[in-house]
Parts: structure tokens; sequence; C-alpha cells
């Protein structure tokens, strides 16, 4: 499955070639590092910048697996209830978490499962914390099949970030707390779950990823 590794390479290669030009022209011309001692810095900052938004750091997901994890890192700034939008599964308890630009962008798997669906939306590029950037922004929306019912996760581009990534496919069977996928710079994630779970977190908590409970399964029986 790719990783967020892979995704920095696309934007590091381009960095490496520039820095090996820089220092060329500065070799070929001395007086020139007046002038290509500012792009030289600025170069370095971007790469430090590339190494520091694509790091992906292992997390330990809760034994207890009646819990369900937080599908991104960042601020909770929604907990709702609502229609689900994309696959019409009824109403849902929503809950939205912002990613700024210093948060990891790697998503994760709220619950065992296996992926149902997924469909890709054409859109604004909002600032997503505002109120309508979860119905009008680009967005990737995962239909999610797991032993408790049908689950959807939706992944929304915000005014920075211009690009979803897909790392999995229909009928991709995915763990409690796996990769799936990742927005690029700064961003907003929702999981939509059944209305009978009991939810752990509110408004203006922090999350990780795969590490954190947001909400808890139904007893059964």
């Amino acid at each position: 499955m790719p990783s967020a590794r892979k995704e920095a390479l696309r934007f590091l290669v381009p960095l490496c070639a520039l820095l090996l030009v820089l220092v060329a022209i500065r070799t070929a011309m001395p007086s020139s590092w007046v002038v290509t001692l500012p792009l030289f810095i600025l170069t370095i900052g971007l790469f430090a910048f590339v190494l520091y938004f694509f790091r992906d750091p292992n997390r330990a997901v809760p034994a207890d697996e009646a819990l369900i994890v937080s599908a991104a890192d960042g601020l909770v700034v929604g907990v709702d209830e609502m229609e689900e939008p994309d696959f019409h599964l009824g109403p849902m308890v929503r809950i939205a978490v912002f990613l700024s630009v210093f948060d990891v962008h790697v998503n994760r798997t709220p619950s065992d499962s296996r992926v149902k669906g997924t469909v890709y939306r054409a859109g604004k590029f909002l600032d997503v914390r505002h109120p309508q950037s979860s119905q009008l922004n680009e967005c990737r929306s995962w239909l999610l099949e797991t032993p408790h019912g049908d689950i959807a996760v939706r992944q929304i581009a915000g005014l920075i970030a211009r690009r979803i990534v897909a790392w999995a496919g229909e009928g991709t069977p995915l763990a409690r707390g796996q990769r799936f996928g990742m927005i690029r710079f700064g961003s907003r994630t929702e999981v939509f779950l059944p209305a009978g779970c009991t939810v752990l977190v509110k408004i203006g908590d922090r999350v990780q990823g795969a590490a954190t409970p947001i909400a808890r399964w139904p007893e059964t029986g």
C-alpha cells in the first residue's frame, strides 16, 4: 500500500534537484552566492517542512475492540446528528476533526472494516472551518462495512489542501487504526457513526488518529 513517505518524495526530489542546481551555480560563479543564498535557505526550509508534514508515527491502538478510534489527528470541531449525505445511511452521529498544517495528515480506519464503496466529489476549496465546507468542498467519502454495521468517513480538502490521496480501494479489508489515505496541507475529516454509539469526545478536544477513542459501539445482547 502507498505511504506518506512515497507522497513526500513527490516534493523532496524536486527540492533536492533545486539544491544541486544552486550548489552548481555557486561553484561555477562564486559571486552569485549573494543571490543564491536566500534561495538556498528557502529551499532547505521547504525541505524540512515537507519532512515534518509527511511524518507518519506509529500509534498504539486501544485494546478494547468496542472502541471506535479517531480517523485523524487534530481538533474536534463538530459533534452532531445529521443525515449521512453520500451513501444515504440515514441519520447518523457526525464527528468532525480539523487538521491544521502542523497535524499529521494520514487518515486511519475507525473500526475493523471492509471498504464497501468510495466516491469522489469535486468542489470548492473553502477554509475547512467554514460552516459550508462540508457540503461544498472537494471530498472523498468512504463507506466502511463493520461487524456492527456500516459507517462512513469523509476526507475534505481545504483552503490549502488540494489533493486527497486514497491508498485503499473497494473490497480492501482494513484493521482498526490502519492507514487508508491522507489529505495534503490542511483539511477536515468527518466520521459518521450509527446513532446508538456513545460519543466520547466533545468540541475542542484534541485527538490522534488510531490512538484516541472517539466513540463506543452499543452493547449487544
